[in-house]
């Protein structure tokens, strides 16, 4: 057996060192950091790539089932946890491309490689001697005299072979390796359905008094666009950048009821991107691989793993939320209406009003909008100031480095150094919409952190953003949304970063779902106020300081439309649960199953030929199924953790560096609610949420 076994891996270690020659994938990165070689990588290398990394990733696990010594903490639990990392570094430069700079080429790899990996997944956590082995030092647990660190990590290599189908039959453990891998190649699809549908949508207009109201930064931007593609006149799309100034400012609602139908029915068109067959095959994939592992429902099964514990604790924060909302929302809606009757219109406000007449009362309440504030968040004193930010909490430093390959010449590398000069991380800031790119923000990495033999392999993480474009005469000037949606990645770029775990499955955001955001929405609290804006918040072209009657505005105006704004978050909540608490497989209609599940949330009027759960990416291409509460979760968390900062002093860096310790350096070594509890000294209250938001 010790023979095969080393003979086993020399063989694939042989053939690593072979295909290395040809393929920089598979090589030492010879790059600052061992950051990822994008000047070398082409597409065809990421399928050889992917076939030796699994190769090299079986014959680890090889060694930990054949290991003839007893199992221990280290020799089962630790070794399981450092297998696998060229095939992770592989998956994580492939499918970070992905999501920023896809091609069909990729999408087609991506349907290749990905019944590989989930094949790869299941052959551990089906493997019977493996499990037996796991299962043997948790019998273990409570005389290994493990520190927190070890024993989560214990529990949770314990629990993922449960949850991933270790007690099945081998009938039953077939039938999971069928529904996993369907699974993830729906997963995909939909994601690329959404995408196609993104970019395949246009607005073009050459009559521009049909674009009365837009501001000129907005007209500039389309003009540049058709100019791009050789068209004359106006192109929209629908990228954030494009789509909201548009709903926000013009005046022509037949052009608005237009956008708002496309960006609203995209993948329910009934062609060939529709998503409606695979929502309903998702979800039932889901409840069936659910019930087979004894859960009633997909959310019984998700929600075992979150600080919401099962289904009453999400419901009863939507609920909460929703007592507090409702009736807000409803106002507010009757105020923009009465608003909009006021300045002419007649008939009932429709969804592709909303943005528009709400924006102008905001101006006529606050005298203040979008236009007013982009002069002074200039792109790079933005960069500037969220970094300081950082700088001042947490001591640390960015500096650019292009000597440090991009997969986009847009993308900009940074070092990112610790007060004492020491090398903390890598982070990629990707900041403009392109054809190639989901639209969104995120915060993803290329390569995680962990300790191994006394070394600390530090991470490269990226953000990845779809800001407004600088135009012929303007620099990139962000809304203040842009700005606290850099800010909100910045957070969870921030909890990569400054990861300090041993294990790299518990490392940085590798955390319950509802607690991942809290890192990301305590940095938006410090956009609004004025002790920050003054260090960066410079007009692009006097280098005035923002005024404090402008920031004033900011924060009179921080709760316009809090009620409105919090029953859209709740209706996708409710939406999520519906969809994954059901136990039975769903065969009806998409669109009355979405309007039935959150109808109590609605304010407009049901709108035909548009529908949220085929284009819902977080639900149905990301990991955000029986998940999406989180976001209010978090804010609950974000509220209260901020109101230290708030009460000692938003700089204070005893708070600064106990929030480090205690959150962001922590990731998932603990269970959530001991480490917030570690930081803040009690458990989190709605109380400081409500304040905020003025719900209370």
């Amino acid at each position: 057996m010790k023979n095969k076994l080393i003979a086993a891996v020399i063989l694939v270690m042989n053939t690593v060192m072979v295909n290395a020659q040809n393929n920089p994938l598979l090589g030492e990165f010879n790059t600052p950091h061992q950051t990822a070689p994008f000047n070398e990588i082409k597409n065809e290398h990421f399928i050889p790539a992917f076939q030796v990394s699994v190769k090299q990733g079986e014959a680890e696990i090889y060694t930990v089932v054949n290991n003839p010594a007893a199992p221990t903490f280290e020799n089962t639990i630790v070794a399981l946890d450092r297998t696998g990392k060229l095939l992770g570094r592989t998956a994580g430069i492939f499918f970070n491309l992905m999501s920023a700079e896809t091609s069909d080429e990729l999408q087609q790899i991506a349907q290749e490689v990905s019944p590989m990996l989930t094949k790869f997944q299941n052959d551990i956590s089906l493997n019977p001697v493996l499990f037996e082995k796991v299962k043997s030092v948790y019998a273990q647990k409570d005389k290994l005299g493990l520190n927190a660190e070890q024993q989560t990590l214990l529990e949770n290599s314990y629990m993922n072979f449960i949850r991933q189908g270790a007690n099945l039959s081998e009938d039953q453990k077939e039938k999971f390796r069928e529904i996993s891998t369907e699974l993830s190649k729906l997963s995909l699809k939909f994601g690329e359905n959404v995408l196609k549908e993104t970019n395949n949508f246009q607005l073009h207009i050459t009559d521009k008094s049909k674009l009365a109201g837009l501001p000129d930064g907005a007209l500039e931007a389309a003009a540049a666009k058709a100019k791009q593609e050789n068209k004359e006149g106006w192109i929209f799309d629908l990228n954030m950048p494009s789509y909201l100034p548009f709903m926000k400012y013009a005046y022509n609602r037949g052009l608005r009821e237009e956008m708002y139908m496309a960006y609203n029915s995209k993948a329910f068109k009934g062609n060939e991107f529709d998503n409606q067959e695979n929502v309903k095959k998702i979800t039932a994939l889901r409840l069936e691989m659910a019930k087979l592992l004894g859960y009633t429902n997909y959310a019984d099964y998700a929600l075992e793993r979150r600080m919401a514990t099962n289904q009453a604790g999400v419901y009863k924060l939507l609920d909460d939320l929703y007592q507090a909302s409702f009736n807000k929302a409803k106002n507010e809606k009757a105020e923009v209406q009465d608003f909009a009757n006021k300045n002419g219109f007649t008939g009932e406000i429709m969804p592709w009003d909303w943005a528009c007449y709400s924006e102008k009362l905001k101006v006529e309440k606050f005298d203040l909008n979008d236009e007013m504030l982009k002069p002074y968040f200039e792109l790079n004193k933005v960069i500037d100031g969220v970094f300081g930010l950082a700088t001042e909490l947490f001591g640390i430093t960015f500096n650019p480095n292009y000597d440090i390959p991009v997969y986009n010449k847009e993308v900009i590398p940074y070092e990112v150094f610790d007060t004492d000069g020491k090398f903390l991380s890598v982070l990629y800031a990707d900041f403009h919409p392109r054809p190639g790119k989901q639209g969104g923000a995120w915060m993803n990495d290329f390569k995680g952190q962990w300790k191994e033999n006394g070394a600390d392999s530090r991470p490269h993480v990226t953000i990845v953003m779809n800001f407004t474009r600088p135009t012929e005469t303007k620099p990139a000037l962000l809304t203040f949304d842009e700005v606290e949606t850099f800010m909100h990645e910045f957070g969870h770029a921030l909890h990569g970063m400054l990861a300090n775990s041993t294990y790299q499955s518990l490392s940085g955001t590798n955390v319950y779902r509802d607690f991942v955001e809290l890192p990301s929405q305590i940095m938006e609290n410090w956009a609004v106020e004025k002790e920050f804006l003054d260090r960066f918040a410079v007009h692009y072209q006097t280098g005035e300081k923002i005024p404090a009657g402008l920031v004033q505005k900011i924060v009179d105006s921080q709760n316009y439309l809090a009620g409105y704004l919090s029953i859209r978050q709740l209706s996708f909540g409710y939406l999520d649960m519906a969809w994954h608490t059901k136990d039975t497989p769903f065969s009806g209609s998409v669109k009355q199953f979405e309007e039935n599940a959150w109808a109590k949330t609605l304010i407009f009027p049901v709108i035909d030929k548009v529908c949220m759960s085929a284009q819902f990416s977080h639900l149905f291409a990301g990991g955000y199924a029986a998940g999406y509460y989180s976001y209010k979760w978090a804010e609950v968390l974000d509220a209260d953790a901020f109101s230290v900062f708030k009460e000692k002093g938003l700089f204070n860096k005893e708070v600064a560096k106990s929030f480090r310790g205690n959150i962001l350096e922590k990731g998932g070594a603990e269970h959530p609610m001991v480490l917030y509890k570690r930081f803040r000294g009690q458990e989190p209250s709605v109380d400081a949420l409500l304040k905020r938001s003025g719900l209370n």
